[in-house]
């Protein structure tokens, strides 16, 4: 929210003197301003309080909390009452307890008032408006047959909801009182039986029944819902003596099953048994000690019942063995028989125990804690689905990466990837890069010692070899080219050795090549200068020569045309 303004409006700016007007923000004051309000919206300042106490939001927009100047002309503290609703236009509505009154009777007069009907003598509306048929000599004249004042009703003020309302004006207390008159009318219908029964029973000179008495002196209570049985439902015709008992049959106040949750997700209802195995409020969060349904399942395997089960399941393994008990016949012959049976198991298993311990030792391995008391102390929460699956619990651990790692095959003690040379993996311990090569250790590494690779992937070093050949065989005939000079005679010329050069460079040839450098060059340029969009498609393609590995003079041609901007000589290159 924007700090607060306040604008005057002009009349009183006029009348304020220079040093009382508005002073301008300095530099300083606005951007602390501007810092307090980025506190504000993050939470770290308390908000500003309007004049009731209530704090005002700080992402409001500046143009709604400013206060406009024909809204208050005095200097008032942060407010947004200009943004709310005047009470003087808020419409009052009356409430629930103000009605129309009912049965209201006023009292008539004796005598004449002023200011009342000249016709018929009521205080409430003048002669032009009576209602009563014209007297040949009004109230006012004579005095008599005065009627009573009419009551005004007050004019209610209801809103949508109180005029749609259909217990609006009800009277509890008449209500109350009908309900009341009812049952006394009900009371008095129960004693007119009883007395009418007494006399018939007197009639037919039966001797009473103390127990029929005693039923009779019973409580109200007991009386009504003696008559319970003989209500029907609506809508159905039931006789309460051919009532028959059903299975499972449940009270119809009750809440079903299927609507505790009404989740389609949630526990499976089987209409046909009426039964609910699963929790249904199992995933909803709610306390288990509070539902009011926890399942089929929660009554079958809690309690007793699990221990029915195994006296169940161990008289049938029992019965197949030879001993006759049944757990319904003999309950207590099977409590006895299971008792004997779990003692000598136990004994059994603690002598097989000892004669392990004695025959291999290890007996100090088994003094640890229980595994119920070191894994349960735990604080990890795991939850599995019905088929094994984790759905809450801890992270698993991250792998480092999808391959194996540390993992040493062949007789290697190093891994695959620890060695590089050449442009090729191996393994550090024999310097081997075949990836499934046996360790041939110490030998391994000096035979890659001894070897030399010559990368045919690598074109530069390939040329530069290749340029070392030609300068020996260059050499080489150089030397013969000098011994063949001492042989021959004296009358030779000279001549014939101008056109080489002493380190072997043909200078016919280092004469073409420098003027194919040049017209290289100058094509060059010419397709630079050109349009891109009038260039020839593949202008700039390589020829298949330039593929090649160059020759002696094509390199020194390049030399010589190359432009170095340390020599001092670079900015005579070109001319003649």
């Amino acid at each position: 929210m924007s700090q607060q303004h306040f604008t005057l409006p002009p009349s009183i700016i006029a009348r304020q003197k220079e040093d009382e007007g508005p002073k301008k923000q300095t530099r300083e004051e606005w951007k602390k301003q501007k810092e307090l309000e980025e506190l504000r919206k993050a939470g770290s300042a308390p908000a500003e309080v309007d004049e009731t106490g209530k704090d005002i939001n700080p992402h409001i927009p500046k143009y709604m909390v400013d206060v406009p100047w024909y809204a208050n002309a005095g200097d008032m503290g942060p407010t947004l009452k200009h943004q709310r609703l005047h009470p003087e236009k808020l419409k009052n509505f009356d409430g629930i307890d103000k009605w129309y009154q009912r049965g209201v009777s006023s009292s008539c007069v004796t005598r004449y008032r002023k200011g009342a009907c000249e016709n018929c003598g009521s205080m409430t509306h003048k002669r032009k408006d009576c209602l009563e048929r014209p007297r040949k000599l009004g109230a006012r004249f004579t005095g008599k047959d005065i009627a009573p004042d009419e009551f005004l009703q007050q004019n209610l003020q209801l809103g949508f909801d109180g005029k749609r309302d259909r217990w609006n004006g009800v009277d509890v207390e008449w209500h109350q009182q009908k309900v009341q008159l009812e049952f006394k009318r009900l009371d008095e219908a129960k004693k007119i039986l009883k007395s009418k029964k007494l006399e018939e029973d007197l009639l037919t000179a039966e001797t009473p029944n103390p127990e029929k008495k005693e039923k009779d002196s019973d409580d109200e209570s007991e009386d009504e819902d003696k008559y319970v049985d003989d209500m029907d439902m609506p809508g159905q015709k039931v006789d309460s003596k051919e009532r028959m008992s059903v299975r499972n049959l449940r009270i119809r106040e009750d809440t079903a099953k299927y609507l505790l949750n009404l989740d389609p997700n949630s526990a499976h209802y089987d209409p046909k048994s009426r039964s609910m195995r699963e929790n249904p409020f199992k995933n909803t969060g709610k306390d288990p000690t509070q539902a009011p349904y926890a399942g089929d399942n929660f009554v079958r395997y809690t309690g007793d019942v699990q221990q029915m089960a195994d006296l169940q399941s161990f008289a049938w393994e029992a019965y197949e063995k030879g001993v006759p008990v049944h757990a319904q016949a003999d309950p207590t012959k099977l409590e006895m028989l299971r008792r004997e049976y779990e003692s000598r198991k136990g004994e059994f298993q603690e002598d097989t125990r000892k004669d392990i311990i004695d025959k291999y030792g290890g007996e100090e391995h088994l003094e640890a804690p229980p595994k119920a008391l070191i894994y349960a102390q735990t604080e990890e929460y795991v939850e599995y689905d019905r088929r094994g699956k984790m759905i809450k619990g801890p992270e698993k651990a991250v792998v480092k990466s999808k391959y194996l790692e540390d993992v040493y095959s062949n007789n290697h003690t190093a891994v695959w990837g620890s060695f590089w040379r050449a442009g090729k993996w191996g393994f550090k311990c024999c310097h081997s890069t075949i990836k499934n090569s046996y360790c041939t250790g110490e030998a391994g590494k000096e035979a890659a010692a001894n070897e030399v690779i010559v990368s045919d992937a690598n074109p530069f070093e390939r040329a530069s070899r290749a340029r070392e050949e030609q300068a020996l065989v260059l050499r080489a005939e150089e030397s013969r080219g000098k011994k063949k000079k001492k042989r021959k005679p004296s009358g030779s010329s000279s001549s014939d050795f101008d056109d080489e050069d002493v380190h072997g460079v043909d200078k016919k040839k280092l004469n073409k090549a420098l003027k194919e450098q040049a017209k290289k060059e100058k094509h060059a340029e010419d397709m630079l200068a050109l349009d891109e969009r009038k260039r020839p498609y593949m202008s700039l393609r390589a020829d298949d020569d330039d593929l090649r590995v160059p020759t002696e003079e094509e390199m020194e041609a390049f030399k010589m045309k190359k432009l170095r901007p340390d020599d001092p000589m670079a900015q005579f290159l070109g001319q003649k």
